[in-house]
């Protein structure tokens, strides 16, 4: 089972960085070119434990319906996300947070299980790590400037 770990450096408060990686909504626009969104279960807003959004999202050309649901939570420190319906045999992604001197650290940790044995290890190696690291950079880029962008303006209202 592959396990990658992606760390992002986040100029803004843990809880700006919280509650921005869990927002359905800037989600969706985080990953605005890939027309996914969400189409059943929490739709909109934060998403909290037990809450389970469904995904119409375009993968290797494919249309896939994909149902993630959060199973276990701790704000603004840890909220986990495991696929209960899709493509791959068991998807889970971890989203951690620590705060120091006023930057957060997001560290995302992705353990699945894909497929066709042999095959889909195969299929791993050659292109799943690096497509679900390279989306998921620039994910984390876009939240990263949404909570700076937010932790900028908070600073400013409290002047």
């Amino acid at each position: 089972m592959p396990t990658l770990t992606i760390e992002t450096e986040i100029n803004a408060d843990i809880k700006i960085c919280f509650d921005v990686a869990r927002d359905i909504t800037v989600y969706q626009e985080s990953l605005e070119n890939t027309e996914e969104k969400a189409v059943d279960g929490k739709v909109s807003g934060l998403v909290g434990l037990n809450d389970w959004v469904c995904w119409e999202a375009k993968h290797f050309g494919v249309v896939q319906h994909l149902t993630f649901k959060i199973t276990e939570f701790k704000a603004p420190h840890y909220f986990v996300e495991e696929m209960v319906e899709g493509f791959l045999k068991s998807f889970r992604h971890e989203h951690h947070f620590s705060e120091n001197k006023g930057k957060t650290l997001m560290v995302e940790v992705f353990k699945f299980r894909s497929p066709f044995g042999l095959l889909g290890k195969l299929a791993n190696k050659l292109f799943l790590n690096k497509y679900i690291i390279g989306r998921t950079k620039r994910r984390n880029q876009f939240l990263k400037n949404r909570a700076e962008s937010l932790a900028v303006n908070k600073r400013q209202m409290a002047l």
